[in-house]
């Protein structure tokens, strides 16, 4: 019967991975993280491990089950219990694969559990009633209170993030929201409405001398407001009793609240239909605000007094308050003060012309000059009276009519203006013409409007050789003041200019001359009156200029035109111009008059050719091609030609790689080597186009070659030898680098190829580096070579080999050989032929030895020879 179980469960366990995901649920015996949902059913399978080592029969499982997970025997990791997160939001685990005796024979393993949190949780607030007190006339949007919710889910998830939201109001008899809540804080403030609406009862009102005994306070406000017909004492009078239960009980505004709102705290940001949600109720008492000036304050400026003179009073809500007074802007005087009572005092007279606007900044603090409330504005605005005069803007207005002007014609605005307040009845003015010199041909030659000062002509008569000019006194009301105004009768227009000349003849100019320079000085004469738009000369060309290549300058002064070269020449585009020149008058002329010849003249400008430079096509020349291009290539053509028509060649200049050549007759650059974006992103040569046969006639240009990149790197570790010490064996870094930038750089990929066996494995860490990780310390010290495979983000890479010693180490963590120290030992052909050399060395010095002392026999016998015959001789 129990195998019948066990092959049920076994069987159970298997249709439920299927339905999970098979291929995601079973692996080789191995170091794994895991992720398993709270909540589970029971039995829940996690992850199958199949051992490599064929002598594994079963599996166990240690370390931090909380009795909740279990293994079978053919590897099931899975849940007796459902895992809750909020208990434990990882478990540690140790695998390992057992003979059929118990033996281990592969592993342990560390197996980790992450529990991923679902939402399973109410929110709580953390109490069940909340209990608040707001002023009157609170600043809308300023909190007052708050209140809190937690959730036990992971906070790091939108299951625990909560929503607050004002589901209720009571009482609501404005039909509008007087509380709002911050939905993320739970802070509670009022709404504009409610800044505006909220009141306290009316009651009984407590000043702040009340707050001492609240009793005493009652009995005396008794005394004033109620007639006591008797002595009875105050707890034997039924109506004082009555009135106390219902004072003391309003005094705690906790067991009987003006609002009462109800709070949602909803998780999932209140995103989502499926969020749990809790509830809490929040009781809010007004309370009196005796901190508060409910209106600006007026004052009439200029008032005779007396001074000091009271404009208002404020009233701390805390007891022993020390007022002061400060002022929100920096003004020259301030004259303002206030008393130990809160009493605002004006110490002189305002003028609203110096300022019209106070903002009196008032502070309640203790005697440590601590603040008992926030700072409170008083507005005191200054009402204007009528007590500046009107002044002309101008001592004298001057104005000009024409002499042909209609009746009705404006002839200007007088301009006065009054410092009272404007558009108001102080500044209000009338204006009235009071005199007229002289009064010819008539004594109303002129009216003025009386509410705007428009002066107009009402007469057709004006001639300006009997008048030319009227002196007028306009008065103003309501202060009376007077100001003149001087009218001058202006010459119509009835004469043309005339040129002095009506051909300028002709002008030979070279093409490249100056901007701005002077071809010629014309001038045009007018008859009218002098000083006025009717004999003022303006010049313009009127014909053969469209391209607007000259203009005229005017010179007031002496009424003549300079005619100069506004954009530059070309010879090859306009050789010659016929100027037609027009003078004009800035007035127009008399009805019947039009300009005739006389105020046109002729002018004729020859452009002479001058040998110039190469000219290019663009002024800025950009190319972008791959880093990858053929040799011979054509980058760009560079184009030119000469304004003379001249055969031109072009030299290449500033190729410092040598990438690039030109052909010298056609200017196009092509590639001759090969281009290198990571060795430089944007290449910059100069090109230059002469004439063939005078070349000092050149024009350069700038270049600009930008080299797109290509995959043509793959990534290089950094290093590729390391150690791995047997006692602490920590994972070997391998960091990668690529000179190819974006799409074809990071992030790497880190592969091991399957030479490397299992006891090796890769481990990602972020897109340029990766953890080597040795899973079992072999038995003696070694040296292995591990071929690893790094692709770029583009899938290119190729093999490099890492060399990984694993040894004994020193206790500062070290090999006590690296793999890199072995690189001087030579095999067993080098020994031996070092050896060789040592020997064939020691015996060339033997032998150097027995030569030198044959030698020295040598000598010894010849030198007795030579003895032995000297004797002879003697």
């Amino acid at each position: 019967m129990p195998h019948f179980h066990t092959h049920y469960w076994a069987v159970n366990m298997v249709l439920q991975a299927a339905a999970l995901g098979w291929e995601d649920k079973s692996g080789p015996l191995e170091e794994k993280t895991l992720d398993v949902p709270e909540g589970t059913a029971r039995h829940y399978p996690i992850y199958q491990f199949r051992s490599s080592h064929p002598e594994v029969t079963s599996y166990q499982v240690s370390g931090d089950t909380n009795d909740k997970i279990a293994i079978s025997t053919d590897g099931w990791l899975y849940l007796e219990k459902p895992l809750d997160w909020a208990e434990s939001r990882q478990h540690g685990l140790q695998v390992i694969g057992v003979e059929d005796s118990g033996e281990p024979v592969d592993g342990p393993y560390l197996v980790t559990i992450n529990v991923l949190d679902i939402n399973n949780h109410q929110p709580t607030f953390n109490q069940t009633n909340y209990h608040g007190v707001v002023l009157e006339h609170s600043t809308a949007g300023v909190p007052f209170m708050r209140v809190f919710a937690t959730d036990l889910d992971d906070p790091n998830t939108p299951n625990a993030r909560l929503n607050y939201s004002i589901v209720s109001q009571i009482p609501d008899r404005l039909r509008k929201p007087l509380f709002q809540i911050n939905s993320e804080t739970g802070e509670i403030s009022t709404t504009p409405e409610g800044a505006e609406h909220l009141r306290a009862r009316q009651d009984v009102t407590y000043g702040r001398a009340d707050d001492g005994n609240a009793e005493d306070s009652l009995k005396k406000k008794f005394d004033e407001y109620c007639v006591r017909r008797d002595a009875i004492p105050y707890e034997l009078n039924p109506f004082f009793t009555c009135v106390e239960r219902s004072e003391m009980h309003r005094m705690n505004p906790l067991e009987d609240p003006d609002y009462t709102l109800i709070v949602k705290a909803e998780d999932m940001e209140g995103q989502s239909v499926n969020s749990f949600s809790g509830n809490t109720r929040v009781n809010i008492a007004v309370k009196q605000n005796l901190w508060f000036i409910s209106r600006p304050v007026w004052i009439r400026e200029n008032d005779e007094g007396p001074y000091p003179m009271e404009i208002a009073k404020v009233q701390s809500n805390e007891r022993g308050a020390l007022y002061s007074l400060s002022q929100k802007e920096r003004y020259p005087t301030f004259p303002f003060e206030i008393d130990e009572e809160g009493r605002t005092f004006v110490t002189r007279a305002l003028d609203r012309e110096e300022k019209e606007t106070y903002v009196l900044v008032v502070f309640a603090k203790d005697e440590q000059d601590v603040e008992l409330e926030k700072p409170l504005e008083i507005q005191v605005l200054v009402v204007d009276v009528n007590d500046n005069p009107p002044v002309c803007e101008e001592l004298e207005s001057k104005f000009e009519v024409q002499e042909n002007e209609e009746i009705g014609s404006l002839i200007g605005v007088l301009k006065v203006y009054d410092l009272d307040e404007v558009d108001s009845p102080n500044s209000l003015l009338e204006y009235s013409l009071v005199s007229q010199e002289p009064q010819k041909p008539s004594a109303n030659m002129f009216q003025i409007d009386s509410f705007t000062g428009k002066i107009q002509l009402t007469s057709s008569q004006l001639r300006r050789k009997d008048v030319p000019q009227y002196h007028l006194t306009v008065k103003t009301y309501i202060y009376f003041t007077e100001c003149k105004v001087l009218i001058r009768v202006i010459d119509i227009n009835n004469e043309v200019p005339v040129f002095e000349k009506n051909d300028y003849g002709k002008a030979w100019i070279a093409e490249d001359t100056e901007v701005g320079a002077t071809l010629i000085t014309v001038l045009a004469t007018d008859a009218d009156d002098p000083g006025t738009g009717s004999s003022k000369v303006l010049y313009h060309i009127a014909e053969g200029d469209p391209e607007g290549t000259f203009a005229f300058e005017s010179d007031e002064g002496t009424g003549e035109g300079r005619l100069y070269i506004a954009r530059p020449l070309d010879y090859e585009t306009k050789s010659f111009y016929t100027l037609i020149i027009h003078a004009r008058n800035p007035e127009p002329l008399v009805n019947g008059m039009e300009y005739d010849e006389r105020s046109t003249t002729v002018f004729i400008v020859n452009v002479t050719d001058v040998n110039e430079p190469p000219q290019f096509f663009h002024d800025i020349v950009q190319v972008t091609i791959p880093e990858n291009v053929t040799n011979g290539e054509t980058i760009v053509e560079m184009k030119a030609k000469d304004p003379e028509g001249k055969e031109i060649r072009f030299k290449l200049e500033g190729d410092e790689k040598k990438w690039l050549e030109i052909d010298a007759e056609s200017g196009v650059i092509k590639s001759k080597g090969k281009l290198d974006r990571e060795e430089v992103a944007e290449y910059k040569v100069r090109v230059t186009a002469y004439e063939k046969e005078n070349p000092e006639q050149e024009t350069q240009r700038n270049v600009t070659i930008r080299l797109l990149d290509v995959n043509d790197n793959s990534p290089t570790l950094m290093k590729t030898q390391s150690f791995v010490c047997a006692k602490k064996p920590q994972p070997v870094l391998l960091r990668a680098v690529d000179g190819d930038a974006p799409p074809f750089g990071e992030p790497f990929t880190f592969s091991l190829s399957k030479k490397a066996g299992a006891n090796w494995e890769i481990r990602q860490i972020n897109g340029s580096s990766a953890n080597l990780v040795l899973k079992s310390i072999p038995r003696e010290d070694r040296t292995v070579g591990l071929s690893v495979t790094v692709k770029d983000s583009a899938g290119m890479g190729v093999p490099q080999l890492v060399q990984v010693r694993v040894c004994n180490c020193t206790e500062l963590g070290y090999c006590y050989i690296e793999p890199e120290t072995y690189q001087w030992r030579l095999g067993l052909s080098g020994t031996l032929g070092i050896f060789g050399g040592i020997l064939g060395f020691m015996g060339l010095i033997m032998c150097f030895s027995v030569y030198r002392m044959k030698n020295r026999r040598k000598e010894k016998v010849s030198e007795g020879n030579e003895r032995d015959a000297m004797l002879q001789t003697m």
